[in-house]
């Protein structure tokens, strides 16, 4: 069997002769070369030169040595072909200059549009499918529409979110009319990126835990799933939440390929509410802080649980912190692929 696609065969279920590993915001402030880069300029030009946001995605999976690069981008950059304004403050964050709140706000944009307004970031991935070696597949990704609606009607960061929760329950109908634009505009985009060279796709949905399931299940989830249908058959889908573990019954049903974990949900009770898919996950990110011992014990930990079971990709529980020591991430890689290497 080949070893170097290990994290496409474990999207898809299949044996592997090891466990696959990447991580997420691989590419990130922990690196000193990130931020020598960012010294120059902004987090949005960044995202927005595909030269340097190939180049910054390239070197974080050699770095690493991990198997598989993610497309260094931002799940806003989406807004603004939608007809908002982006930027992002020093401390604070993103902030959306004119917040959503009527269904006038928002026209619904055709995937053209989309995929012109957005065109740098087919074209970093182009070129970071390019530079990347062979045997290392590029993932694309997007923020799943109700973590970029949250932003799109909170106008930013937000704690309580109460702003998305009252118009969901008091003007349902201006809440769906912004959840249908999105999924639209999401599944073209991420059709887009596979075209582009992207061969598998994670939707993060961070904000979609403070749901009920029941409000999961009648707002959300047909978006969710509507995009999830579009991309079937054309490249493996990765959805991506925080606290949902009560939202698996709805999850299941989804059609994701692979369904990443977070810290505080154990691979087991995963497997157990979810049935036949692939987990990825779920190293809680500040083990990273710690000395070596205790990145080995929690690393084995999580490869014990997953048994060798097909279909398990090895991540964080979250993405990386910006005070991980580079050398902490190197050495959890070469302690996942020492430990779970299977023998002949």
């Amino acid at each position: 069997m080949k070893t170097d696609r290990l994290f496409l065969n474990a999207c898809r279920r299949e044996p592997t002769s090891r466990t696959p590993l990447w991580l997420m915001r691989q590419a990130g402030r922990f690196m000193p070369e990130y931020r020598a880069l960012r010294s120059k300029v902004t987090f949005l030009e960044l995202c927005k030169n595909p030269d340097l946001a190939a180049e910054v995605t390239v070197f974080a999976a050699r770095k690493l040595g991990v198997d598989a690069a993610i497309i260094f981008s931002d799940i806003l950059l989406i807004v603004e072909p939608l007809g908002f304004t982006l930027s992002f403050a020093k401390d604070h964050g993103p902030v959306i200059g004119n917040p959503y709140r009527r269904k006038k706000d928002l026209a619904p944009v055709s995937g053209d549009e989309i995929k012109e307004h957005l065109s740098f970031v087919f074209d970093a991935i182009r070129r970071s499918r390019k530079n990347l070696p062979e045997e290392i597949p590029l993932i694309g990704f997007a923020g799943a529409p109700f973590t970029v609606a949250s932003y799109i009607v909170e106008g930013g960061k937000s704690k309580d979110f109460t702003r998305i929760k009252e118009m969901m329950l008091k003007a349902p109908d201006v809440f769906s009319h912004l959840m249908d634009v999105l999924a639209e505009g999401t599944a073209d985009y991420l059709e887009a990126q596979v075209e582009a060279g992207a061969e598998a796709i994670q939707l993060f949905d961070s904000w979609v835990g403070m749901l009920t399931l029941e409000q999961y299940r009648t707002f959300v989830f047909p978006a969710l799933k509507k995009i999830i249908e579009r991309l079937k058959g054309k490249a493996p889908v990765i959805y991506f939440g925080l606290n949902t573990s009560h939202l698996f019954p709805a999850v299941k049903e989804s059609g994701a390929d692979v369904v990443g974990i977070d810290s505080k949900t154990s691979l087991s009770k995963a497997w157990k509410a979810l049935g036949n898919v692939a987990l990825q996950g779920n190293l809680d990110p500040e083990i990273l802080l710690g000395p070596e011992k205790k990145i080995v014990a929690a690393a084995k930990k999580i490869l014990t649980e997953a048994g060798g079971r097909p279909g398990h990709i090895f991540n964080l529980g979250h993405g990386v912190l910006p005070q991980t020591p580079v050398e902490n991430a190197v050495f959890l890689v070469e302690t996942v692929k020492r430990l779970s290497q299977k023998k002949d």
